[in-house]
Parts: C-alpha cells; structure tokens; sequence
C-alpha cells in the first residue's frame, strides 16, 4: 500500500460509520503516522498544537478499531492496517468500492472468529520495564529511518547505537520500538548499568519468554537461540559500555563479562531471525564490521541535534539566532543543552542573549562531574593525548602530538584510536590528517588545569 491507498481505505472506512469524510487534521494523521512521523512533527506541519493532534489521532484510532475489529493504536497502525487491508481484499475484493460496507461487515465477522486463535499464535512477551520515559523526541527523522532499514528491510541482527553520553542514544532507540512494537513477537529491553553475568543475563531472556530453564549455561544458550530462530525477537541491551574496562582503551572487556564478546559474535554467525541493539558510549570491535555482507552487523552513530527545536519548553527568551548559537556551542547536545538552560535561568534570567554576550564556554558543575567521570575511564595513555591536545586551539597533526608527548608510536596510534571510539576526538580528512579535541571537554581540561585540581 502507498500512502493514498491507505487515504482512501480509511476515508471510507470513516464515511461508512459517520456518513463523513477525513478532514484536513486527520488526512494529516493517518499521512504522517504511515510515515512514521510523530504528533510533534504531524501537528507542526498542519498547523496546530500537538495535544489536539494527540486527541484527533485517539478519536480516530478508536473508531477504526471499532470498525474493523482490531486494536490499532498509532505504534501499529501501519503493520495492522496492511494486513486487514490485505485480509478484506482476499474477502471481497476491494476492486469494488462501492460494496465496502458488506465488506467491512464479512471481515468483522472473519476477525471476530479468528481474534483468539491470532493472539494464541503470536504469543507476544514484552518486557519494557526498564525502558526511560520519553517527555520530548526531537528531531531524529532520518535515524529512525535508518533503524528501520537496518532491522526490517535488511535484517541486520547486530546494530549498536553509539555517541556521548546524553547525545540521545536511549531516547531515539526507545522511540523507533514505541513506534514497531506490532513487529515483533518478543521485545525485552534490559540495561548493563549495573551489569551481570552473561548466565544470568540469558536465564532472564528465557524467563521472559516463557521458557523453562536447563541444568547447563550452554543448553539454555542454545535453547535462547532456538527462541530467536521461531520467533522474531527484539533485544535491547542499553549501558553496555558498562561492561568495558575502566582505565584501558576503549572496547576492552572485563574479564568477568569477556563471555559477551562470543554472545555477540554468536549473534552475527548464527541463522536466525532476530535482532541485538547495543547502546554504549564506547565501540568495541564487535559493533562494526568492515564486511557488511559477510556479517550482518552495523554501528549508527549520534550527532549533536542542530535543530532549534531542542531549546522548546526549557523556558528561555531566546530568538532563532541565539538559540541555533547556543545550540552549536554545546554541539546540540540536549543533556549538556539541558544543563546550560538551568543555568541561564538562574543566572540570566533566561535570557540567552545575555548569556552568549559573555563570550565564553561555560562549564556546568554538572557537566564538570559528567567530565570527571569521563576522564577517569580514559587509558594513561589517553589522558596524556586529550591533554596535550587540549592546549591548541587548532586541530594538530599526529607527527606534531608526537613531537610534544613521550609516547611510542603504536601508542599514540591506539590512543586516538580509542578516543574517536569514544567521541572525544574527530578527525578531519585534510594533508596531513588533524586531530580535534571536543570543545566543550578542551574546556572542562583547560578550566581543570586553571585551577590546579587534578581530575
């Protein structure tokens, strides 16, 4: 179906039951929810706000449930939709326009009859419980297609979503399964915040499911992927960067959970049809593949937010100028975005033309302790490198780093390495190759060295 045969089956799917056609808000709807827009977006293109965009949009869903027998809601009224569109023409033949009331009613009485024995097949387990709740999603349009690519028209099973902390990772991962959850038969989202063991990891996935657990770690590993070859399971596995070794370059396993390492090595080599999301701050070797055919594994990484849409709600007087300026000087960052605003409320009233007229980069006492942290994970070698860096304020070579550090070649190449696996270091693409230390923590390192106070 494109999107005006999903118009029209739903206009007359409305006119059948309130003798009315869509107006212009709800065309706007069932248009932006096929393209998997959300009610911000839908609501900002029609002209009016999100709540009456959010209401409209219930209404509707209602009275198309009603009609056609099913539960749609906005996260699956596309899957759903295609298949009762499909289920309907196989019942009537929905060449003939002009009978869809008959055929409405034979496909209700057919969806009554079968409910039960649908629910029963898919057997659907979801285990959410630990997912964020999301107050605002901004705009994250490509990267949701992108995810959708990935995992339903490519099937990729190993995916890892990677980027700064706060750049938006949970949140945009959260949203596309908001918006797929009709897809899947299994859904568990789990976080290695405070990690576990790679055992008691998979004895949760097959309590989840249902599944009765063994006497050995190996045969409920097999049985786990006996689950992921019947049934099309989604696994989220958010924080991973926890199970990393503090101290050494980034992507080195713990030894207590190195058992990971295999599982998502199993995950790409073994057939099956279901799919792992690795959200993490750091890359490891398994969350890029340079032969994308021979292993199906793909990493997507986060940028900074551009839009100005971010600075909506956090009560500040600011006009798009100053706001995109604000923007690009936290490198759109909305948890750094975030703390600033805190900032500037207190401080200057919310004024953020005040704020930028003190020409400076301001470093949160959030932010300082976001740093910290950040800087304490970091190798010895590593810290010597975004130290030394930090004391340009143009991106520099690596013979000219080499120059001013004590450090063996091999090291200095496995340290920027390691740090544009952690996002701290980019490089630009020039003759000879430069380095960039990230702004804001060049910043935080300088304003830590001002002060005499070790990290």
């Amino acid at each position: 179906m494109d999107v005006n045969e999903v118009l029209q089956f739903v206009d007359r799917v409305v006119f059948e039951q309130t003798g009315k056609h869509l107006d212009d808000v709800q065309r706007a709807i069932v248009e932006g929810t096929w393209q998997r827009q959300t009610y911000d977006n839908i609501a900002h293109e029609c002209h009016v706000n999100k709540n009456y965009a959010s209401d409209v949009g219930a209404e509707l869903w209602q009275l198309l449930s009603q009609a056609l027998g099913e539960d749609i809601k906005k996260t699956n009224f596309r899957s759903t939709l295609e298949r009762v569109y499909i289920k309907s023409s196989q019942v009537i033949g929905l060449g003939n326009h002009h009978n869809f009331h008959f055929c409405t009613q034979t496909f209700n009485q057919h969806n009554t009859n079968n409910r039960e024995t649908n629910i029963k097949s898919q057997s659907p387990y979801y285990d959410l419980t630990l997912t964020p709740k999301i107050i605002n999603f901004y705009n994250r349009k490509s990267e949701l297609k992108t995810l959708l690519s990935l995992i339903l028209d490519n099937n990729i099973r190993l995916i890892s979503v990677l980027g700064l902390s706060g750049i938006g990772k949970t949140t945009l991962v959260k949203r596309w399964v908001d918006l797929n959850l009709d897809e899947f038969e299994v859904i568990i989202w789990k976080s290695l915040k405070y990690p576990k063991l790679l055992e008691l990891l998979i004895d949760d996935l097959l309590n989840t499911c249902k599944q009765e657990l063994k006497v050995t770690r190996d045969d409920n590993l097999k049985q786990l992927f006996d689950v992921f070859t019947d049934k099309k399971c989604l696994i989220i596995l958010d924080d991973v960067h926890h199970i990393f070794t503090r101290g050494e370059f980034s992507g080195q396993y713990q030894s207590v959970y190195q058992d990971y390492q295999n599982f998502f090595k199993l995950i790409t080599e073994t057939e099956h049809q279901s799919h792992l999301i690795l959200i993490s701050q750091e890359q490891c070797a398994e969350m890029e593949c340079l032969d994308e055919e021979l292993y199906p594994i793909k990493a997507l990484k986060l940028s900074g937010l551009e839009n100005g849409e971010i600075l909506s709600g956090m009560g500040l007087k600011t006009d798009q100028d100053s706001g995109l300026k604000l923007i690009e000087k936290y490198q759109g960052n909305p948890m750094y975005l975030k703390d600033v605003a805190v900032l500037i409320k207190d401080v200057f009233d919310g004024n953020v033309a005040e704020f930028l007229a003190e020409d400076s980069l301001v470093i949160t006492k959030e932010m300082r302790s976001h740093f910290n942290q950040l800087f304490n994970r970091l190798s010895p070698v590593e810290q010597k490198i975004v130290v030394e860096l930090s004391k340009f304020d143009q991106p520099v070579s690596r013979e000219e780093l080499r120059q001013h550090l004590d450090l063996s070649s091999i090291d200095l190449i496995n340290g920027l390495q390691s740090l544009q696996q952690r996002y701290l270091v980019s490089k630009i693409k020039t003759d000879p190759i430069l380095f960039n230390l990230s702004l804001l923590f060049q910043e935080y390192l300088r304003t830590i060295e001002k002060n005499s106070i070790n990290p």
